[in-house]
């Protein structure tokens, strides 16, 4: 805006209520307080070497667009910004993205969350998931000493799905199998004991050595001590894979033997369990952004919106610190 119409806009203020005068006191307080894009953008600026279209990094300024500065690549010639190739590009109302980043730390639904924000509840679920989407990518890279695995298994949901491959169930409903079936989605949890969490959507119905070998062997330090239930499938993984290996035999009602034992692991099953119960069913689909959010607030790993913000472009706190 320029410096004579900010004037005459200033002079206008007179004119205003003390109610008109209260709400746009509010609306510039919210602003203020919630729109941390310039803060992002320094952040995302330090980071901005490569072109996100072709890759060089033969960049310079070229401006500012949308409170954001712009840059050209010398290369392809075109133009972004440092949220160009995140989640959160072209996405709009920035002053409330703050606000929002609280409500998912709140654990709210969508509804309420679109209530609390003031936005559609088709906003609401597009920016949860889009928020969510590099959050889940914070993870650590290795376990180390005695790492604890064991599935939980939820029931498959086809939620929001144009076609289904089954017939619909009632409200979610139940499963027709008793015990582990096809009906249900495996969810793999390793946890070592300083807390480091991996977790992984292997897919419909029990675990196997070769799912256990993908998804574990990448993680695990060569000295780890693999400690799990009598699930015969990471016996043999772990023999194949040259690990120490322990066994609880739950079905013996052994539960604690010394050090070895799975209850790390299984409370994290149940925090993780009754914390999903609140959004009355999670579509199998976009399971991993919940898991990975819900990793995010686990012990306060994340507890201040900006912090989430930045997680949701892929600059995560542990990694800032260093």
């Amino acid at each position: 805006m320029k410096k004579a119409d900010f004037k005459v806009l200033i002079n206008q203020l007179d004119m205003l209520s003390p109610k008109q005068r209260a709400a746009l006191a509010a609306i510039l307080g919210e602003l203020g307080r919630a729109d941390g894009l310039g803060e992002l953008a320094a952040v995302l600026s330090a980071k901005c070497s490569n072109c996100p279209h072709c890759g060089a990094s033969t960049l310079y300024k070229h401006g500012q667009a949308h409170g954001l500065p712009r840059y050209r690549c010398r290369v392809c010639r075109k133009t972004f910004n440092c949220l160009t190739g995140t989640p959160l590009a072209h996405l709009r109302l920035r002053h409330k993205w703050l606000s929002y980043q609280q409500c998912l730390l709140d654990s709210l639904t969508i509804r309420k969350a679109a209530i609390a924000v003031a936005i559609s509840r088709n906003t609401s679920f597009r920016w949860r998931h889009r928020f969510l989407a590099w959050v889940k990518n914070d993870r650590p890279e290795r376990l180390h000493g005695i790492a604890e695995a064991d599935e939980m298994y939820l029931l498959e949901s086809e939620k929001g799905a144009r076609h289904i491959t089954r017939a619909p169930r009632k409200r979610g409903g139940a499963a027709s199998q008793r015990g582990t079936s096809k009906e249900q989605v495996c969810v793999l949890v390793v946890r070592d004991r300083t807390g480091q969490t991996r977790n992984f959507v292997t897919g419909r119905g029990p675990v196997s050595k070769a799912q256990l070998r993908q998804c574990l062997l990448p993680i695990l330090d060569k000295d780890v001590l693999l400690v799990t239930d009598s699930n015969s499938a990471y016996r043999f993984f772990a023999r194949d894979a040259g690990l120490s290996y322990e066994s609880i035999n739950l079905r013996a009602k052994q539960r604690v033997r010394g050090a070895i034992h799975i209850q790390n692991v299984n409370a994290y099953h149940s925090r993780c369990r009754q914390w999903l119960d609140r959004f009355h069913g999670v579509a199998t689909h976009y399971l991993p952004n919940y898991l990975g959010w819900r990793w995010a607030l686990d012990a306060n790993r994340i507890n201040a919106p900006f912090d989430l913000l930045k997680a949701s472009v892929g600059v995560f706190p542990h990694l800032a610190a260093t």
